[in-house]
């Protein structure tokens, strides 16, 4: 069974850098893995993916090397199980407001003793019973558990949340915490800003990683600076959509 390369990069400190997938097509995976790409988070939340589409984009990202993240649609004990037994390298969990909710997931993510997620091993994960029945340790392990805190009421219970054990990184999502505030979209706006800067400061000092999401390779940039370390540039449909855009207003150039 494979190491986790991401996980291992994140617990020595390095930035990692992903994007979100919508694309059912495995080539679109692999083409991430060859451009550099540290890891593709597969959206089940906000994208069509069902899981069978979700496991052969697992399946083309082990071809390159990069690490595939599925986003499950809420925190729910089946669902971030299936994630798992396809053979992710880790889960994002949206919507996480209080410390139930956080340890709710790891619960959800890992086995005995750390957790209750159930236990099968004619799964991807498990090789198809080839890896053996020894293996609830080593995918505890390996396994990357990635929270969303996208809410004023998970920023108020921040302090708690940064708490829970073997929560890997805590995920700031500037959109939907935009929006909490009641000003949906405008992810630059200073409020928006300061309140994340806050909360990264609040979980690097918990000893977490920070995450986020960026526009362009700009904002991407002053979060790193910042010290986030998980960082998510861009969505495969939208980065499609500004090259295809860049292409007609070049020959219209003309």
């Amino acid at each position: 069974m494979r190491q986790n390369q991401l996980k291992q990069k994140i617990k020595q400190g390095e930035t990692v850098l992903g994007l979100f997938m919508n694309c059912a097509y495995p080539a679109f995976m692999e083409i991430c893995g060859h451009a550099g790409f540290d890891f593709a988070v597969i959206d089940m939340e906000h994208g069509p993916l069902n899981p069978l589409a979700a496991e052969d984009l697992c399946r083309a990202a082990d071809c390159t090397g990069i690490a595939p993240i599925i986003r499950v649609r809420k925190n729910d004990g089946p669902q971030i199980q299936r994630a798992l037994d396809i053979g992710s390298a880790g889960v994002q969990v949206p919507q996480i407001e209080s410390k139930i909710d956080a340890e709710t997931a790891v619960k959800s993510a890992k086995y005995s003793p750390l957790g209750t997620r159930g236990l099968s091993f004619a799964t991807r994960a498990g090789l198809y019973t080839a890896a053996g029945t020894n293996i609830t340790d080593k995918l505890n392990e390996e396994s990357l558990v990635v929270i969303h805190v996208e809410g004023k009421a998970g920023i108020d219970n921040l302090a708690e949340i940064v708490t829970v054990p073997e929560v890997d990184v805590i995920f700031l999502g500037p959109y939907d915490l935009s929006q909490s505030i009641g000003i949906p979209g405008q992810v630059r706006d200073p409020r928006v800003i300061d309140m994340m800067q806050e909360a990264v400061q609040t979980i690097r000092k918990a000893g977490k990683a920070a995450g986020t999401f960026a526009d362009n390779p700009e904002i991407a940039q002053e979060w790193i600076d910042a010290g986030v370390q998980y960082v998510t540039l861009g969505v495969d449909v939208a980065v499609f959509l500004r090259a295809c855009q860049s292409l007609v207003k070049a020959v219209n150039r003309f």
